[in-house]
């Protein structure tokens, strides 16, 4: 008996089932959203909310966007997968539009922002070992910092909670504060091969980096010899109102990292080089079964092609600006609650007062019993990044939202 014949793919489920059959690695909302169209959601019992998570900085086109879907639908009546003993025209397109987009030369195409940090991660290694030796073999990054959950990757971001119970790690890895130039010229010597950090940091609190500090890891790394990678996962693909992050603050990386709002919820990574560099990987060193897939290259390829547009990334920017004012004054008005708001373009977080630390999940979930998705970014800030294609309506109407849930909050109904 096939599987539609045993109704499996029309069965009822709840959000009951979770905790029955998926190991326990997230504590999904009691909610279980069934459609989506834009920033609009809806749930199994049709409520209606206004997703300002965008999948956390995923689609940024917004839900079922009708061109992506389209692009889509056409590919699928073409092909679908291929080995990687073959390319395609697609992922072809892309490397083509990243490349000219970007300072890269060079890109490595896989299925998840983890998967693009590994792959930079072991790219440096291979460089520094084939170009300087073993003993150049140190990596650098950030307190607080997140790229992705994979082993090394999880080992390298700069947060223990996510680390502990899985030792042994990786070794020759070293951790150093964030946006802090003199411990960064401490922790960067001779036998360094990358130095990874996030223009903004995003799970570690939504915080931006400061140029000079950026820059002056671009300066020790010139001096070392050291790789510089971006991890552009969650403030790229026109999150900031630029295409990348870098390209506003004055500082090329050596190697940029890229998924998330890359494929607007089609699963796909990448990773961008010069071509220097691209050729310490040679046939069969490093690889990925999906990576290039032509319906993934099919989607990012067109996530690119509308988002890539001065029109577009002003419209982003002027978005920011309004939400960013909304902030101010909800900060302003309510400053035992929050502290000042910070990000970049429509990737925004807002600190909670001391009288308020760990209580951003409370916020959400009374935002969310109100019809508003939002983020959080660890326990003490709360994070928007709504898809660049928000409205000046739907950001007014998050911030009444917004103002709604702090009221009940700060004057909750009493029990009857």
């Amino acid at each position: 008996m096939n599987a539609i014949d045993a109704g499996l793919t029309t069965r009822t489920v709840t959000r009951e089932t979770f905790d029955e059959v998926l190991v326990p690695t997230y504590a999904p909302a009691a909610m279980v959203p069934v459609r989506a169209s834009g920033l609009d959601l809806w749930d199994q019992s049709g409520k209606h909310y206004l997703d300002f998570t965008s999948g956390i900085a995923v689609t940024s086109l917004g839900h079922c966007n009708p061109a992506l879907v389209d692009a889509l639908t056409q590919q699928m009546h073409k092909v679908w997968h291929l080995g990687n003993g073959y390319t395609n025209e697609q992922v072809l397109r892309l490397a083509l539009a990243l490349t000219e987009a970007t300072f890269a030369d060079r890109a490595f195409f896989c299925n998840s922002g983890a998967e693009a940090n590994e792959g930079a991660l072991k790219l440096a290694r291979k460089y520094a070992h084939t170009k300087f030796g073993p003993h150049k073999s140190r990596i650098v990054s950030c307190l607080s910092s997140f790229h992705g959950r994979t082993l090394f990757t999880v080992s390298v971001g700069g947060q223990p909670k996510y680390t502990e119970g899985f030792e042994p790690l990786p070794q020759q890895l070293d951790h150093i504060p964030y946006n802090d130039i003199e411990a960064a010229r401490a922790a960067i010597g001779d036998d360094v091969c990358a130095v990874i950090v996030e223009p903004i940091q995003g799970e570690g609190g939504v915080i931006p980096g400061n140029p000079d500090y950026l820059k002056a890891l671009r300066e020790l790394c010139d001096k070392t010899g050291a790789l510089l990678i971006f991890d552009e996962v969650q403030s790229g693909v026109g999150r900031t109102g630029e295409l990348y992050a870098y390209m506003g603050m004055g500082v090329t990386p050596d190697i940029l990292t890229s998924a998330k709002a890359l494929g607007n919820g089609y699963p796909i990574g990448a990773m961008l080089t010069t071509d220097a560099i691209a050729q310490h990987f040679g046939v069969g060193s490093h690889g990925t079964t999906y990576g290039g897939n032509p319906l993934a290259a099919t989607v990012a390829l067109n996530v690119i092609e509308t988002i890539n547009q001065p029109h577009f990334l002003a419209r982003v920017k002027e978005a920011s600006a309004k939400i960013f004012a909304n902030l101010d004054k909800l900060s302003a008005d309510f400053p035992q609650v929050f502290g000042k708001v910070r990000g970049s373009g429509l990737l925004i977080g807002l600190p909670l007062a001391d009288g308020f630390k760990g209580r951003a999940k409370d916020f959400t979930k009374a935002c969310e019993a109100l019809g508003l998705m939002l983020l959080i970014a660890g326990p003490d800030v709360v994070r928007l990044a709504p898809a660049l294609i928000v409205s000046d309506d739907q950001i007014a109407h998050a911030d009444r939202i917004m103002r709604d849930a702090l009221a009940q909050m700060l004057n909750p109904a009493p029990a009857k």
